[in-house]
């Protein structure tokens, strides 16, 4: 056996434990966005999650003018810490409406009394058909659709005070 035959499993090894260290320095973009992002919103029709409010379908996401739609749930703890945001992009003239995943309408109308409802329409959604059709994959989560009914920007997790400006800027180019 010559001396490079002897040697192969530890440069085998050194190569391994090389390439793992490269890629836990620089990893892949964590960040998985909508494949929908430029695309149509995909037809649906959701009941009211809460009674006296409309509920929402894919129709009236192509009225004219941008909509911001939040997929959230009154189980949620990070849609409860973004709720003030929400009424402030409110207060700021963005029109949101949401998607309650796999919510109870007593549930959700608890949330929005104690957290304020910022929503013109909520569509219920108990089997999360409509939130996997947008290519939403967990809660909160919100989108910004031009008038057209195309979805432009997809803001993954809880709104942060750092967001509001951004998606304000977002929701205006898309009108």
């Amino acid at each position: 056996m010559n001396r490079l035959t002897r040697f192969l499993p530890l440069f085998i090894l050194f190569a391994f434990v090389g390439a793992v260290a490269w890629r836990l320095s620089s990893p892949a973009d964590e960040k998985i966005q909508s494949k929908m992002i430029g695309r149509a919103v995909p037809a649906f029709t959701l009941a009211s999650a809460v009674p006296g409010k409309p509920g929402l379908s894919s129709k009236d996401l192509a009225s004219g003018s941008p909509r911001m739609v939040n997929v959230f749930a009154s189980w949620c703890v990070p849609c409860i810490a973004e709720a003030p945001l929400l009424a402030e992009l409110k207060a700021r003239g963005v029109a949101i409406d949401a998607i309650a995943v796999r919510d109870r309408p007593e549930d959700v109308a608890q949330f929005l009394a104690e957290r304020g409802d910022p929503f013109m329409r909520i569509g219920a959604d108990p089997e999360s058909r409509a939130q996997l059709a947008l290519g939403s994959s967990g809660v909160p989560e919100t989108f910004i659709i031009d008038g057209k009914g195309v979805i432009r920007y997809q803001h993954m997790g809880p709104i942060e005070p750092g967001d509001v400006s951004a998606l304000i800027k977002q929701w205006e180019e898309a009108r």
